[in-house]
């Protein structure tokens, strides 16, 4: 008999130009998507650069690491490769592993009650390794936290903010992360939109314009010179921030880059119903503020604002001989200002406006304005308190619709232990029966489909990353399906039979059993 070192080459060899060939046509298949830029080349380009580079692997192992190991196990093996008292007494790892393989598999060719009882237990370690991410032991997520290199600190001020409070709160946050050693730098807008970027076009935070939003760009310092990831980063800062923003009456939201999902935000909350008091979106925040580690809490609710209408008395103004366009233009100026006249100083390019306004104390409150004098024909001085009648009232608040159908929205993120946003999701559903006004009936729930008919009582649609997952994985596996029914197909016509296929193909679910304890083990996400 030949020697398994003169054997093993020839037999690499017959296999090796089919399986150089297979790896480079997945590998020619796949790496083209690494090149996909814009929105979608975050997400994509890790499949293409994984999968090829575990291909290349794969091969280099293939040819050099196995037939090593064949060697090492396969060697004075049974009558093949030995002689004599060699071959009768076989030494070394391979004929022991042959040993332990012939003492613990017998058994199960010897009796069928066995192999059943073999098969109960296969499907009884997928079950325990599925269960684990029952109970939380592995944490399922749509897409790892990534180390970026920036992180965006969004608050909402209490409606009806002068922007002078809004600044200060800004100034008041900005100034505890430049204390910090990982903050680079970082920007603050108030009263206006931060630039637009991924977060600001889904979340639609260029639509922010009023005096009570306001946004902190921060900028972190290199990878290179911080121990710790963007994402810890921000969830170690995000207790203190809220602190500071409770002091100014705000809510504030820790908002990082994606990966994650193109979402308003990992929670979300739709809710239906026939009338807008039925929608009031507080109560659905109320259950949300309820359940542990849901932070970021807002909702599509404005608070009732004031707001002070002053129509003109005509008959005052007129009988004093009073414009009505001049007390308008008195009120505008002295709130917003008004160019009184323009200064021609020989110097500058145009002519400069003389800009009249009352100053910014004035501006607080009606007092002020309402002692305004103004001139009446006879030369009498009126204040303006006499010529307007004050109506006071609340800020016009805004209405949401999606798909012609009205709708409040309640928005949520998830911190803490797990950090999923499913698993607060489905913490959060104990809470909801408080959601339902009295007397309205039980509260609907919809996960998969939208609500068509919203006016035979109130319901709520789960949105947000949830909705995502499930389209996401819902395509995957149809097409995971679709790929093991052809690799079936395929092997069935290599050999012919329909249960051999079957056989090879088993290992496949079988992963699992190593794949979620594993991910147990080293406390990963799945």
């Amino acid at each position: 008999d030949r020697r398994w070192r003169d054997i093993i080459p020839g037999a690499l060899d017959e296999v090796g130009c089919p399986t150089i060939l297979a790896t480079l046509t997945v590998i020619a298949a796949l790496l083209p998507m690494a090149f996909v830029s814009g929105l979608m080349g975050p997400y994509m380009s890790p499949i293409p650069i994984n999968s090829s580079l575990g291909r290349a692997i794969s091969l280099a192992i293939a040819f050099t690491v196995t037939p090593w190991l064949a060697l090492k196990l396969m060697k004075s093996h049974g009558g093949h490769g030995g002689h004599g008292a060699a071959a009768e007494n076989p030494k070394g790892l391979g004929p022991k592993l042959q040993r332990l393989f012939t003492r613990i598999l017998t058994p199960f060719l010897d009796s069928a009650r066995k192999r059943w009882l073999l098969l109960a237990g296969i499907v009884a370690a997928l079950a325990l390794s599925v269960g684990l991410a029952v109970v939380q032991l592995v944490v399922l997520k749509m897409l790892p936290f990534d180390n970026k290199s920036e992180f965006q600190v969004v608050v909402e001020m209490p409606a009806g903010t002068p922007l002078e409070n809004t600044a200060a709160a800004l100034h008041e946050l900005g100034a505890f992360l430049a204390q910090q050693p990982e903050v680079l730098n970082l920007q603050g807008y108030a009263g206006t939109a931060s630039p637009i970027t991924f977060n600001g076009l889904v979340r639609q935070y260029y639509l922010r314009a009023d005096a009570e939003p306001r946004d902190l760009q921060v900028n972190l310092v290199d990878t290179h010179h911080r121990s710790e990831q963007s994402h810890a980063i921000a969830q170690r800062l995000r207790p203190e921030l809220e602190r500071i923003a409770a002091r100014h009456n705000a809510r504030v939201k820790v908002v990082e880059v994606p990966p994650g999902p193109p979402v308003m935000s990992p929670l979300v909350a739709e809710i239906y119903g026939p009338d807008e008091a039925g929608r009031q979106a507080e109560r659905g925040a109320k259950a949300f503020g309820q359940t542990a580690d849901i932070v970021g809490i807002d909702s599509s609710l404005k608070e009732d604002a004031p707001r002070a209408h002053l129509t003109v008395r005509r008959q005052r103004a007129e009988s004093l001989g009073i414009p009505v366009a001049a007390i308008a233009q008195t009120v505008h100026a002295a709130l917003s200002g008004g160019d009184a006249a323009y200064l021609h100083d020989g110097e500058s390019k145009h002519p400069v406006p003389v800009r009249l306004q009352l100053p910014r104390d004035a501006q607080v409150g009606l007092d002020a304005l309402l002692a305004l004098p103004m001139k009446a024909a006879n030369g009498q001085m009126v204040p303006l308190s006499e010529l307007v009648q004050v109506d006071p009232g609340v800020i016009d608040k805004p209405r949401f619709t999606k798909d012609l159908l009205p709708v409040s929205y309640v928005f949520g993120d998830m911190a803490g232990k797990l950090d999923s946003p499913l698993y607060g999701l489905f913490a959060i559903r104990p809470n909801l029966a408080q959601a339902a006004l009295p007397n309205t009936g039980e509260l609907g729930e919809y996960w998969i489909r939208q609500l068509r008919d919203p006016w035979r009582g109130y319901a709520i649609k789960w949105d947000g990353e949830w909705q995502i997952t499930y389209e996401t994985f819902r395509d995957m596996g149809a097409a995971y399906g679709v790929g093991l029914v052809l690799i079936y197909l395929l092997v069935v016509a290599q050999f012919r039979s329909y249960l051999t296929p079957l056989v090879i193909m088993a290992p496949i679910p079988l992963t699992i059993i190593g794949v979620m304890p594993g991910h147990a083990l080293l406390g990963a996400q799945f």
